[in-house]
């Protein structure tokens, strides 16, 4: 079995390498804090991000950046989404030709708002850009560690590359399916974490069940435009990167998104909020993001634009609720699938 080279020993890094490890593939995580690598080497833990996983002696952790990658026949990039630049320009020098990467992270690059894949792709060498593909959908760390049911999408715009990686990950306990539609597949990892952050909210304020359904449906519906914007294929956002994220984003205690949010819509600053949570909450910066992606590409964001101003803008979570219900009336589903419109 070839090795697996895992970029990142954060939750998700971590799972991602216990579930490969059980194929008997040789694993190595690179991770640049010192403690955390012997840590995993030699107690086989990983206390911060999965405190109750024993790790398998196929996995091995390195803070050498080119020992990880020189032996490895893929590169999992499992970073937070604003360092993805920064480390795939430390990988670069390293990488040999036949080598493919996935990108496992959900955001959009800070400074030009792309999308993580055409990052990755502008800054590897041009014989690898044919070999990059992303992975997305609905994957808590903890479960899939635990080696519980689960099902995600490999995309890109390779079909061979996308066959690649659904050999490599999938087994009896994770379903892996393919898709082309590489821009779909990022937008939904990305934007549903803005709205599970407002999911959080609601419940951290006490809402119930009938504002979680709503939050969720329109907030797919936003999805879906801001995918349509940028070129994506209208069917991803009803499958597993789209819809499937977006429910157990939402709809989940595992989830650092939602956590926040609730922590949020419980009166805490978002400081306070961060500390207690103490791992990365893609969703913060990518509200940022999206907001302005969403202004550039002129897309009516509603639910993402009340997130930004409770966020950054210091609108008070009960305002944003209330200047929601209070738009306008609206046609809910405004054109047919032809394109044309229903009135």
């Amino acid at each position: 079995m070839t090795q697996v080279a895992i970029i990142g020993g954060g939750s998700w890094g971590t799972a991602l390498a216990v579930h490969l490890a059980k194929q008997e593939r040789p694993i190595i995580i690179f991770d640049p804090v010192e403690k955390q690598v012997g840590e995993i080497n030699e107690k086989r833990t990983n206390s911060r991000y999965l405190p109750e996983i024993i790790l398998p002696e196929k996995i091995k952790a390195s803070t050498n950046l080119e020992e990880v990658i020189s032996g490895a026949e893929s590169v999992f990039l499992v970073v937070p989404s604003h360092v993805v630049k920064e480390i795939i320009q430390k990988v670069r020098p390293y990488l040999r030709s036949e080598q493919y990467l996935l990108s496992c992270s959900k955001g959009l690059d800070e400074e030009s708002l792309e999308r993580l894949s055409q990052v990755i792709i502008k800054n590897v060498p041009p014989e690898n850009r044919t070999k990059v593909a992303v992975l997305s959908g609905p994957t808590h760390a903890e479960e899939v560690s635990r080696g519980l049911p689960s099902a995600a999408v490999v995309a890109s715009e390779n079909k061979e590359t996308a066959k690649h990686f659904q050999d490599i990950i999938m087994d009896s306990h994770f379903r892996i399916y393919s898709s082309p539609d590489v821009i779909g597949v990022e937008l939904g990892g990305a934007v549903k974490n803005i709205i599970a952050i407002a999911a959080g909210i609601c419940d951290g304020m006490g809402f119930g069940d009938n504002t979680k359904a709503a939050l969720i449906t329109r907030g797919l519906s936003e999805i879906s435009r801001l995918g349509k914007a940028e070129g994506a294929k209208p069917e991803t956002f009803s499958g597993l990167a789209g819809l499937g994220d977006l429910v157990v984003t939402c709809a989940s205690k595992h989830s650092r998104n939602w956590n926040f949010g609730y922590r949020i819509g419980q009166g805490k600053s978002t400081e306070q909020a961060l500390k207690e949570i103490n791992q990365t909450v893609e969703g913060l910066r990518t509200t940022q993001t999206v907001y302005q992606l969403a202004q550039r590409s002129r897309v009516e964001m509603p639910i993402t634009h009340k997130v930004y101003q409770v966020l950054f803008q210091g609108l008070s979570p009960q305002k944003g609720v209330y200047d929601l219900m209070g738009r306008l009336p609206k046609v809910e589903m405004e054109e047919q699938r032809d394109g044309t419109e229903y009135w």
